[in-house]
């Protein structure tokens, strides 16, 4: 049995939602007394086009779900349309409204079902507000991938990703991936589909080339998809931002270091310039630590608390660490990545919060650190690419040090070679003459004069030989040291040395040992005191005594010249006709290659007076 359109309209009537009857032109047939919520009694819009009554921005999408209606575009049931509704009073109030997808004949036109929303828009929106005001970019999507919201950071940094104004786009409804296809397969795309399978959340912080921008993710999952938060951290990580930068850091780097015009000293000035400028730190620096020492060797900064030739205790430094784990020690915030070393004084005096450097190695040995080093923290740790700049610049400077030395050592042993040659050649080859005349005139006169000049020669030829081999032995490099006591070892080598009337006296702390090669020390102290006896004269008073760092001989004959001290440890240097000058040549190696220095002087009385410095004592409280 159809129904009478009295009976259609007593049926609409007792409906509690707000039903309409709207024909093809949009004109309202019938309204329920539902419309009362908006202010509308019997049937005041009963005769008007609906579509005057929505608001402007939302008319065109309602006109276009209106229009799928009455084309037969759908079937079944059109789906809802969200929009505005003006209220009797000219307030706007959100509906949803569903309408049929045939025409009632007996009505006239089409049923559209509509129920109020506003309580839900109003939330969405104290949402959106809240959304909208916070710093960091937001956009939420559901397991399909599709965008579901964004805030206004969120739209901006999506536009710039899509390349779509962000003002006037809309990003709700968009597949992200279909969006952002370079973005697939990357840290981005991989982290996310993570979250939504496993649905725990992820933290991360990636460059995104596309943008050149760093970017700092928070992204939490839930059932229906995905909260993603964003941040644009590109101004703290302004060093990192493109390839093409990195490329010309290094090409910098490599036009400084393959200057041939500047010095040593000048290319690290450079590149500690360059890493500060990369890295954004206050201080760098090239270290020698020697010892119990830190030296500052070269310093880059603004200011002038710290020059080059400073010293400080290597303990209350970073690089203590960096040194003797021999690995890059990497703290953007010393108290927050590496707290242990707040109490160096380092950070609890001067400062130092902010840390990275890396071991300089020379022959296999810590030689000191290249770092740099801020006062203030950074908020994000060091990245790869800084930690990479840093170790590159530590394994120049070693290359260069170590080639340096190297090639120190290359002329120190042709040095030696030309003059083992001269030697061969001119001091071996006199006695060597006189050994070959007197033999012949011997041959002729028979004469024992002549055998005597031979064994003189035979005599000078050995010594020559035994020399060389001192000194070729005392430049090797020293092994293994044990505890020596000066005095003991003073007396054992005044028995071997000519002493006539000379005399030997012992000051000081000559009692306490030291660490050396004890058969190169011995030879170390016999040419000494071989050399005051010789120089002093038969009735020589020699003296033995201890430094704060070493020992000390000297003699009361007739000293030194000033300008022949710098003279004396040379090769062929010697007063005496028979010396072979290769005494002190032979101190001097001996001492270098224990890492000890020495130095001639005057003594009290007006002699000479050798020191021995650098030495390591054995003892605890001076180790």
């Amino acid at each position: 049995m159809e129904l009478s359109t009295s009976a259609y309209e007593a049926l609409l009537s007792q409906s509690t939602g707000m039903l309409t009857v709207i024909d093809e032109t949009g004109d309202v047939r019938y309204q329920s007394p539902g419309l009362g919520l908006l202010g509308y009694a019997d049937a005041d819009l009963v005769g008007e086009n609906v579509f005057l009554h929505v608001h402007p921005e939302d008319r065109e999408r309602v006109l276009d779900s209106f229009k799928r209606l009455t084309t037969g575009a759908v079937d079944g049931d059109v789906e809802a349309v969200e929009y505005r509704f003006r209220e009797s009073d000219g307030s706007w109030h959100w509906v949803e409204s569903r309408g049929t997808a045939e025409p009632v004949s007996e009505l006239g036109g089409y049923v559209v079902d509509s129920h109020s929303i506003e309580k839900r828009k109003a939330a969405e929106q104290d949402r959106s507000d809240i959304l909208d005001r916070m710093t960091d970019g937001f956009f939420a999507v559901d397991r399909e991938w599709k965008i579901t919201y964004t805030n206004d950071a969120g739209r901006e940094i999506l536009g710039r990703a899509m390349g779509y104004n962000p003002e006037t786009a809309v990003f709700e409804g968009r597949h992200l991936w279909k969006e952002v296809p370079e973005a697939v397969g990357t840290t981005f795309y991989n982290k996310h589909h993570q979250a939504l399978k496993k649905q725990t959340p992820v933290t991360f912080e990636e460059y995104y080339e596309p943008l050149d921008a760093w970017l700092s993710i928070r992204t939490y999952p839930s059932e229906q998809g995905l909260s993603i938060y964003f941040r644009d951290i590109t101004e703290q990580r302004p060093r990192e931002q493109t390839l093409e930068h990195r490329e010309r850091v290094l090409r910098e780097m490599h036009t400084l270091t393959a200057n041939r015009d500047t010095s040593f000293t000048e290319k690290i000035q450079a590149l500690l310039a360059l890493g500060r400028d990369e890295l954004g730190t206050e201080y760098g620096s090239l270290s020698h630590i020697d010892g119990d020492e830190y030296i500052f060797e070269v310093v880059d900064t603004d200011n002038d608390d710290i020059e080059a030739g400073d010293v400080v205790p290597v303990e209350a430094t970073n690089c203590e660490r960096v040194a003797s784990e021999t690995e890059t020690l990497v703290a953007g915030n010393v108290q927050r990545d590496t707290p242990e070393e707040t109490e160096r004084a380092g950070y609890a005096e001067w400062g130092v919060s902010c840390y990275l450097g890396a071991p300089v190695i020379v022959d296999g040995k810590v030689y000191g650190t290249f770092c740099f080093y801020d006062t203030e923290p950074r908020e994000q740790q060091f990245g790869d690419w800084e930690v990479t700049i840093v170790d590159l610049l530590a394994h120049w400077a070693s290359y260069e040090l170590q080639r340096e030395q190297t090639t120190e050592q290359l002329t120190e042993q042709n040095r030696r070679l030309d003059r083992f040659a001269s030697i061969v050649s001119h001091d071996l080859r006199n006695p060597l003459s006189v050994f070959e005349g007197r033999l012949e005139m011997a041959r002729e006169t028979g004469d024992a004069e002549h055998f005597d000049a031979v064994e003189r020669a035979l005599n000078r030829m050995q010594q020559l030989i035994e020399d060389l081999l001192s000194l070729t032995r005392a430049e090797m490099e020293i092994e293994e040291t044990e505890p020596i006591t000066l005095d003991s070892l003073a007396d054992e080598c005044w028995e071997v040395v000519a002493t006539d009337d000379a005399t030997l006296t012992t000051g000081g702390d000559v009692d306490e040992a030291f660490f050396g090669d004890r058969s190169r020390v011995k030879q170390l102290l016999e040419n000494l005191l071989r050399n005051a006896v010789e120089h002093g004269g038969d009735d020589v008073q020699v003296r033995v005594g201890s430094l704060p760092d070493g020992f000390f001989i000297e003699d009361d004959g007739p000293g030194v010249p000033p300008d022949a001290r710098d003279d004396v440890f040379g090769w062929e240097y010697s007063t005496r006709e028979q010396g072979t000058g290769l005494g002190l040549s032979i101190v001097r190696s001996i001492a270098h290659a224990h890492g000890w220095q020495v130095r001639v002087t005057d003594s009290e009385t007006g002699g000479a007076r050798f020191e021995v410095t650098g030495v390591r004592s054995s003892s605890p409280a001076k180790a």
